[in-house]
């Protein structure tokens, strides 16, 4: 048909205006021979412009109507409005429905009966709908056809997204056992020797099932008529085999949806079918903690349902104990995250479902919920998530206005995830990117002023509120149960807080409870903010291996610091601050304890001004300490300051040590373990150097003025030469001094001693900073000898009198603190001893190897396991350590780079120059950097020095955590330090031993 240039240029408009988006197309189908008579029916367009996509109604109903053999479709669409809403709204939002009725062009009657019973369907009407199939094809057709009802009341708002969900779930239900009959016909003699139960499991179980979607099962049997039973089993396999077939094979009409049943005991490597008992002794001893929560949503529907109502009964107990189950909280969060690492990067963005904030968010949150409440409130044992987050809601386990939101975010992005899937009736859970399927997508869901733009708006908002409010809604409730409520909401009553505290993890929740009361009740600001930040804290401090410890740490910090205003504005508006704080609160005892002692440091957690957790070249902490002494009134005053500036600082190393093992959600944790003992090393001893420094200026200040009778220098030893301190280090030292001009010896030596002993006295000072003790044991002679000599008595002891372990101990000494060109003497002195010029002789290798054996085995503690004794059992740190030693003297006159006091860098050395190989380097440098770990860990976490593992569980927990084991894997951390202790043991064996 031709028409007039202002005629089609007025038509044109019209179709924009209703929605077209390609007109032009548009007006050609109007005028075919199909729609003569009604193509400027202003009702037909009208109805049109209504669907998702005009376009694509209009083209699905012309192909309908060249299907048909007479007017009967077109007289019905025009003259009655239901049909006509009906099936131009499923034209205009699913493709695949519109082939189908092209295929199958009488189907359309489907839609055109409106009794009160066909608005609402059960399973009874899908099956009566299903009644007539009797092959894989035709039952393809008949479940279409129900489909095509289901998607007609769905977009024209019949129902709603909860009862769409159902819907699809009953007609699952009858199409399973649809198929089961057509298994059951075609093997008679199969289905005579069993019973054969069918278990939805998932969003069918759940009565919540989507438009194309896996249909999980579980399959449950017993024999019939006394059977045999591994008869009886082989048959009702495959009998559930042919169902299973009968439903996911491609045929001519497609397929309906994959049937899977990877959620039965030991998944895909178990056996499809197994009777009640088996299924029962499996979830009594094997089962993991998912299982139990995916048995949440277990419903029989297909079969024999008395025994899948057995089945149900049976197993229901243990799904409600699955809460009392060790690391019950830390597995369900651990499952989430691993469902989040699974989707590929480029996805992340687009996924609806298993995305951060998408539906799976919810649907874990509230089955978490579920499982540690429903063991006492029946009420909350429903398998539809939106069911059990009203009963959640209306019990008090969840705030009112959370689960509003919740709700209303879940049927949004529920309702998204439907008409995606309708499109084409594929199985995905990805928004689309291309602006067409947008618009279609957002006009689905009635935003029709600007379609994708809004869309995109309110998808954001919904993700962001579920992102928000999932993991707060497993802790909000807590504060609610002792904070004051408004009238008419209902308070998670105290068992139930006591319930859910146990279920994170807490060991006390009566006293959990009375801090959380402290911290949040009351009107004023301070606990609004409170309130605000607590619920995601007990998140963090439940990720810990003392989450009651990190709870009673905060109040006490709180309690310190809460009048303080920028406190809590720090952990309010601070990015990091709050993590950093609820992870370096529960992580043991040693930082607690450091921060409790001046809380003002909590502001060295935060992103801004307090400098941050990155650590203070040793040049400005002595800068920061000799100014304080400088300021002070006497060298008592002045050393308090510098062991508070030592203070802060431990608690800055520790509280970044902790941070970089544990990780936050925007930081992971620090893969390089070396670099992490690394920073603790050179932080420690940076600062324990800077503190001698300023304490002996101190003393000199105050005892003599400007300038002591006698040149003085402090030699580091140990670890503290080797820049490897640990937190629960003592400073091994040596002191070393000589007259100045004119002084007599005496007079220089007396003052060298009391410059020594008031430092030891000044640093030990019982008070609320940490002591530091000087250890000087290594000197010549040991703890008989002089404290204190002079350069030319150290030269005349070494050259007549010096020991090879001597030699050896001084492979680690380096000057630390005091006159500079003295200690660069004292190194010069030393340097031929610890290095010397042939080498070492067998006699000398023979005398360090027997010292070492005697060393193991009389100073080991009694009763201590040699396998995880950290310093001097197997593979430790001694091991490791003098291997390189005897190395260095071996060969350090020759090789500058094993001139150094670190072990790290010798034993790097000492494999870039060919005397190790590179696999026993790495694995020495292995051993080392974990058992130094450990070391650190132990301290850490028990506020202690030690050389073993904790053998108190929460303490070994902690260390667990600490060295990145995740709960409940402690076992595993054991036996990956004596893997790795067994592996250093064999090449020590060989490079020191010799063997």
């Amino acid at each position: 048909m031709t028409s007039a240039p202002g005629r089609r240029s007025s038509t044109f408009t019209r179709l924009l205006r209703h929605g077209f988006t390609d007109p032009s197309a548009a007006e050609r189908l109007l005028d075919s021979a199909e729609l003569s008579g009604v193509r400027n029916d202003p009702v037909l367009l009208e109805a049109l412009g209504a669907t998702a996509d005009p376009d694509l109604a209009l083209h699905g109903l012309v192909r309908l109507l060249e299907a048909q053999s007479d007017r009967e479709l077109l007289d019905t669409v025009i003259a009655a409005k239901p049909l006509r809403d009906r099936l131009l709204g499923v034209l205009g939002a699913s493709a695949a429905l519109a082939e189908h009725l092209q295929r199958h062009p009488r189907d359309w009657h489907a839609l055109v009966t409106y009794e009160p019973r066909d608005l609402h369907p059960g399973v009874e009407e899908f099956e009566r709908g299903l009644a007539g199939a009797t092959d894989p094809v035709s039952l393809r057709v008949a479940y279409r056809r129900c489909l095509l009802s289901i998607a007609a009341r769905d977009v024209c708002g019949t129902t709603d997204l909860a009862e769409t969900a159902a819907e699809l779930a009953d007609l699952a239900t009858a199409t399973l056992r649809a198929a089961l009959a057509i298994a059951r016909a075609a093997a008679p003699e199969d289905a005579a020797l069993c019973r054969l139960a069918v278990i939805a499991m998932g969003k069918c179980g759940g009565h919540e099932l989507n438009y194309v979607s896996d249909v999980d099962v579980i399959f449950v049997a017993e024999t019939a008529d006394g059977a045999d039973e591994g008869k009886a089993l082989r048959a009702a396999t495959k009998l559930a085999s042919h169902m299973m077939r009968v439903c996911s094979e491609t045929t001519v009409e497609g397929s309906i949806w994959p049937v899977d049943a990877n959620l039965r005991p030991e998944g895909r490597n178990g056996p499809l079918v197994r009777t009640l008992s088996s299924h029962l002794a499996y979830y009594q001893r094997w089962a993991k903690t998912w299982e139990f929560q995916a048995l949440l949503k277990a419903r029989p529907v297909a079969g024999d349902i008395e025994l899948g109502e057995e089945y149900v009964a049976a197993l229901e107990p243990l799904v409600w104990k699955a809460a009392e189950r060790e690391n019950f909280v830390t597995d369900v969060q651990k499952m989430r995250r691993r469902v989040v690492e699974n989707i590929p990067v480029a996805e992340l963005d687009r996924q609806l479902k298993l995305g951060p904030g998408g539906l799976r968010d919810v649907e874990f949150a509230v089955q978490l919920l579920q499982l540690v409440h429903g063991r006492e409130d029946g009420s909350l044992r429903s398998g539809t998530t939106l069911k059990a987050l009203q009963a959640l809601a209306a019990g008090g386990y969840v705030g009112r206005a959370d689960a509003a939101q919740l709700d209303e975010a879940y049927r949004f992005l529920r309702s998204m995830e439907h008409r995606i899937q309708l499109y084409r009736l594929r199985r995905t859970h990805l928004v689309p990117e291309d602006e067409a399927d947008l618009r279609r997508l957002g006009r689905s869901l009635g935003l029709r002023t600007d379609p994708v733009t809004e869309l995109n708006r309110e998808w954001k908002r919904h993700a962001s509120v579920v992102r928000r409010l999932h993991e707060k809604l497993f802790y909000r409730p807590l504060l609610d149960a002792v904070a004051q409520l408004g009238p008419g909401e209902i308070r998670l009553s105290t068992g139930a807080a006591r319930e859910r505290l146990v279920a994170l993890g807490y060991a006390d929740p009566a006293s959990a409870l009375r801090h959380l009361e402290a911290l949040a009740s009351g009107v004023t600001r301070k606990a609004a903010i409170q309130r605000t930040l607590l619920p995601v804290l007990l998140g963090w401090f439940a990720e810990s291996a003392d989450p009651d410890a990190g709870l009673l740490n905060f109040r006490k910090v709180s309690d310190a610091l809460g009048k303080t205003p920028w406190y809590l504005r720090l952990l309010r508006d601070e990015g990091a601050a709050a993590e950093n704080l609820a992870r370096v609160l529960s992580a043991g005892r040693l930082a607690p304890d450091l921060l409790m002692r001046a809380p003002e440091a909590v502001a060295l957690l935060g992103d801004g001004d307090g400098g941050g957790l990155a650590p203070r070249g040793r040049e400005h902490l002595e800068q920061e300490i000799l100014a304080a002494v400088r300021r002070a009134d006497g060298a008592a005053q002045a050393v308090t300051a510098a062991r508070g500036v030592r203070r802060r600082e431990l608690f800055r190393t520790a509280a970044a040590d902790i941070v970089g093992s544990y990780g936050t959600e925007t930081q992971p944790a620090e893969p390089d373990q070396g670099a992490l003992v690394d920073r603790v090393g050179a932080a420690v001893s940076d600062l324990t150097a800077a503190t001698l420094a300023g304490t002996l200026r101190a003393v000199v200040r105050d005892g003599w003025g400007d300038t002591l009778p006698t040149r003085f220098a402090v030699i580091g030893m140990g670890r503290f030469g080797g820049h490897e301190l640990g937190y629960g280090s003592d400073a091994d030292v040596l002191f070393v001094h000589e007259p100045r001009e004119g002084v007599e010896e005496r007079e220089a030596s007396q003052a060298a001693n009391k410059v020594v002993s008031e430092m030891r006295r000044l640093l030990q000072i019982p008070s609320a900073d940490p002591p530091l003790l000087i250890d000087a044991d290594l000197r010549p002679e040991g703890k008989s000898g002089p404290l204190v000599r002079t350069l030319t008595s150290y030269e005349a002891y070494y050259r007549r009198w010096s020991l090879t372990w001597e030699a050896q101990a001084l492979l680690r000494a380096e000057p630390v603190a005091g006159d500079e060109e003295l200690g660069r003497r004292f190194v010069e002195l030393i340097d031929p001893l610890r290095y010397p010029a042939a080498g070492l002789g067998e006699d000398a290798v023979r005398e360090i190897r027997r010292l070492k054996a005697r060393m193991e085995s009389e100073r080991l503690p009694r009763g201590a396991d040699p396998k995880l004794h950290t310093k001097l059992g197997p593979g430790g740190l001694s091991d490791v350590e003098w291997t390189v030693q005897l190395v260095q003297m071996r060969h350090g006159a020759g090789e500058a780079g094993l001139r150094t006091t670190r072990t790290r860098a010798a034993l790097v050395a000492a494999r870039d120059a060919g005397l190790i190989s590179e696999e026993d380097a790495a694995v020495l440098d292995e051993a080392w950097v974990l058992a130094t770990r450990v070391r650190n860990a132990v301290m850490l976490v028990r506020g202690r020095a030690g050389d073993t593992f904790p053998s108190e569980a929460r303490e070994l927990a902690a260390v667990g955590r600490y060295l990145g084991y995740e709960a409940g894997h402690v076992g595993d951390m054991l036996d990956d330090y004596r893997r790795t202790a067994r592996r250093a043991r064999g090449v020590v064996e060989e490079l020191f031993y010799g063997a």
